[in-house]
């Protein structure tokens, strides 16, 4: 018989379908030499470019340092570029070079693909309510 210990526990299950869904999503964007983090980062400045460093760690709910060490790799391989804003030496605002411009359609199509075949497994309504679920567990423990 199987042991259903953790059955119950939110810590194990989400953390077991993290890591499931880190494999998936790494598969992905794999062949764009991104990892999830950056590429999911890429989107939110392509989205919203010129935004402050601060804010962008905000809106990915990472924190500061998490998101300076991606940006840091997203840099390297000419993505992004981090402009002076003038007001505070340690603040930057991030916008992103043609570069990330050529390869962002590339990123949704693949993230959409995910997106299609996870919600061909579970459903539409079990897909959109466990998304709306998580993140609603997710602000309300923070």
């Amino acid at each position: 018989m199987v042991n259903r210990m953790f059955d119950r526990c939110l810590y194990f299950n989400t953390t077991a379908l993290a890591r499931t869904l880190e494999r998936e999503w790494s598969k992905a964007f794999k062949p764009f030499g991104l990892t999830p983090s950056q590429a999911f980062m890429l989107r939110a400045i392509v989205e919203r470019p010129g935004q402050l460093q601060g804010a962008l760690a905000e809106e990915l709910a990472i924190s500061r340092p998490t998101a300076t060490r991606t940006l840091d790799g997203l840099q390297r391989l000419g993505l992004v570029e981090r402009w002076s804003t003038g007001r505070d030496g340690r603040e930057s605002a991030i916008h992103p070079t043609d570069s990330a411009h050529a390869l962002i359609r590339r990123i949704g199509a693949a993230s959409a693909e995910i997106t299609r075949r996870m919600k061909r497994k579970l459903g539409n309504a079990r897909f959109e309510d466990t998304v709306s679920s998580v993140r609603h567990i997710r602000t309300t423990l923070e």
